[in-house]
């Protein structure tokens, strides 16, 4: 079960990915590429994993009207930043799910929940999940239509790179390859951002 940092709560899910909110002080710790997890029944032994591929702040009419403004003072945009009611949404797209002790690479059998908790997996959870299997999680992520897969992808394998060791990399770059060969435009475009990334 996820020991980790809480983020935020369920907005929407399907069994493809979900939607989280958080509020702005809490918008310090997630970040593109992060693996995150839902626990939907905290007392059964299910978890749903996900990487997040968008982080988005919608506006609202006093934003709105602030951005028009001549001379905020610093207390008034400080007050809409701490206080503000609209939530920060992460897109997060499923990628695997840990059931009976196992973790598996594939879309999980049923969403979270809405208000289910969403939680930053800690170096335990991204070593023991990134490790799991052959990274059958890769398939997920290289076919999102709606992200941009080659700069969450490095952003992962970044992240999950100061957790594993050096072979880890070289092997999940191989995989990207190995996955991609036959879609060269992809493969460029997610080389090109791999290679500014690691």
């Amino acid at each position: 079960m996820p020991t980790s940092l809480e983020i935020g709560r369920l907005l929407r899910a399907g069994t493809t990915g979900f939607v989280a909110g958080c509020s702005v002080s809490q918008f310090n710790v997630p970040s593109l590429g992060a693996l995150v997890s839902a626990s939907p029944n905290p007392g059964q032994d299910y978890t749903i994993y996900g990487l997040i591929t968008d982080i988005h702040i919608d506006d609202d009419g006093l934003v709105r009207q602030l951005v028009t403004a001549e001379n905020v003072s610093a207390e008034v945009m400080r007050d809409n930043r701490e206080r503000r009611i609209v939530p920060v949404e992460m897109s997060v797209l499923s990628v695997g799910y840990q059931a009976q002790g196992r973790i598996f690479h594939l879309l999980p059998p049923r969403p979270p929940l809405s208000l289910d908790a969403i939680s930053l997996c800690d170096a335990q959870e991204l070593i023991q999940f990134t490790g799991a299997g052959r990274f059958g999680y890769f398939r997920h992520i290289l076919r999102a239509a709606d992200a941009p897969i080659g700069e969450v992808l490095a952003a992962h394998l970044r992240l999950a790179g100061e957790v594993q060791p050096p072979a880890w990399k070289e092997k999940a770059v191989q995989e990207v390859i190995t996955l991609l060969r036959d879609d060269y435009p992809t493969l460029m475009s997610v080389l090109s951002a791999l290679g500014e990334a690691l």
